[in-house]
């Protein structure tokens, strides 16, 4: 089947970016959550939580390239990639509701129970969002077209985003905390996981497949090929150190509400004001994107965010009322950062199809998004060893306890300072990425 003109049904743009409600929600509440819900629900020390959080995560650094090599072999009906989507349908929703229906475990059982969980639901979403991540390169050849779709994947991302993490905390503390209210919040997200997974695999169904990419056939060869690729090097290389600036931040929203601003229903005004302008301002970052170029938008992006953050450091000193507006000039360049680099890298794809002459999406892809993941779950790592070492003090949900000033510290500096000097460093890998002098060499 093939798209005429390159043109896609719009019901498969619509039903391919219903994904997102599963990517955008799974990289946010276990980020926004988990570590919160094992230090002062589950009574787990900082330092077994965060491992319980990272190393679940970390291993999808290992199976998205499996994943990615998998659905290049398929032969299975439906295509390669839409088969995968339906296994990761049937079985990360499920495994993600069990993730918070914990039995009466404390401390180092709990944590144990929940890395298990998260690990099993970590490997159902790698078999999802490889092959999703995948599909717009494969479904039309027309650059244009798939700048539509990922502005459907974009959107439908950012609402994710946002009503995720607005529910997901709301629920969780409709109830003080307890191990029930986090019970009925898990049951809440799998369902709109399984909304979007499902209907972007019956969507799908309609897509044509104008084009067939195909992985390296070991890690260590899509690891070669990422280094022989230097502008995908440099581009990962910002992504993910951006994307670890934000998974640090998203793990210290919680702490930063609950000890900083004094509450910890603050969460979901201060999620409001980070996610709220996602959507709004997207058009703005595609329209500075064509006007600068899509590297010099992703400049101001970076900047706005490394001085959002800066800003948002002064919070003990001036108050709640700078906290509120730095977090939102956070979400502005949020927005960008979650369009920009994808831009980039469908732009870069496109490049080393002239430069090889080869179809390698998949490969990069995986890798793109195996970064991705090992990021947003470092940043849990990251947040929760700022936890161990200023001496935070962990409880249960029935149990609060005064934390020293030490963690109150490191909490609003985790929070700040930390994703600022991270955003700053990415800058690096972006000025030294040089897509079209690249291109014109192998021309």
């Amino acid at each position: 089947m093939s798209a005429e003109g390159g043109v896609l049904p719009r019901r498969v743009r619509v039903g391919y970016g219903l994904g997102s409600l599963c990517t955008g929600t799974f990289a946010t509440v276990p980020g926004l959550i988990l570590l919160y819900y094992l230090t002062d629900v589950m009574a787990v020390s900082p330092a077994v939580a965060g491992a319980a959080v990272f190393l679940p995560k970390a291993w999808d650094v290992l199976v998205n390239p499996v994943v990615g090599a998998l659905s290049d072999r398929s032969r299975l009906r439906g295509g390669p990639r839409r088969p995968f989507l339906l296994i990761g349908a049937c079985t990360l929703p499920p495994l993600f509701a069990l993730i918070f229906a914990a039995p009466p475990l404390r401390g180092a059982a709990a944590a144990a129970y929940v890395a298990v969980l998260f690990l099993l639901a970590a490997t159902a979403y790698a078999v999802f969002q490889v092959p999703y991540v995948t599909m717009p390169a494969e479904m039309t050849e027309d650059a244009a077209e798939r700048g539509r779709v990922l502005g459907w994947r974009v959107g439908f991302l950012g609402v994710a985003i946002l009503l995720s993490g607005a529910l997901a905390p709301a629920i969780a503390h409709a109830d003080g905390d307890s191990p029930a209210s986090y019970r009925t919040m898990g049951a809440a997200v799998a369902v709109l996981l399984a909304v979007g997974m499902f209907g972007a695999w019956f969507t799908t169904r309609w897509a044509p497949a104008v084009a067939r990419s195909t992985a390296e056939p070991s890690l260590r060869a899509q690891l070669a090929a990422a280094r022989d690729h230097r502008p995908f090097l440099h581009l990962v290389g910002m992504w993910t150190l951006q994307a670890l600036a934000v998974g640090v931040m998203l793990a210290g929203v919680q702490y930063f509400a609950t000890y900083t601003l004094g509450s910890p229903t603050a969460v979901t005004p201060l999620f409001a004001c980070l996610i709220g302008p996602l959507v709004l301002v997207m058009p703005l970052w595609n329209r500075l994107a064509r006007r600068l170029g899509t590297k010099g938008a992703q400049w101001c992006a970076s900047l706005l965010f490394t001085a959002g953050a800066l800003l948002l450091a002064l919070t003990p000193a001036v108050g709640a009322g700078v906290a509120y507006p730095a977090v939102a000039v956070i979400g502005v360049a949020y927005a960008g950062l979650q369009l920009l680099p994808l831009a980039m890298l469908a732009d870069t794809l496109a490049a080393d199809i002239v430069r090889t002459g080869r179809r390698r999406a998949a490969t990069f892809t995986g890798l793109w998004t195996a970064a991705e993941t090992l990021a947003f779950a470092l940043g849990a790592g990251v947040f929760a060893a700022v936890l161990a070492v200023t001496g935070f003090r962990a409880s249960d949900a029935g149990d609060r306890v005064v934390q020293p000033d030490s963690a109150l510290t490191g909490i609003t500096a985790g929070m700040s300072l930390l994703p600022a000097l991270l955003a700053a460093a990415s800058l690096a890998l972006l000025h030294r990425y040089r897509l079209q002098e690249e291109t014109d060499r192998a021309r």
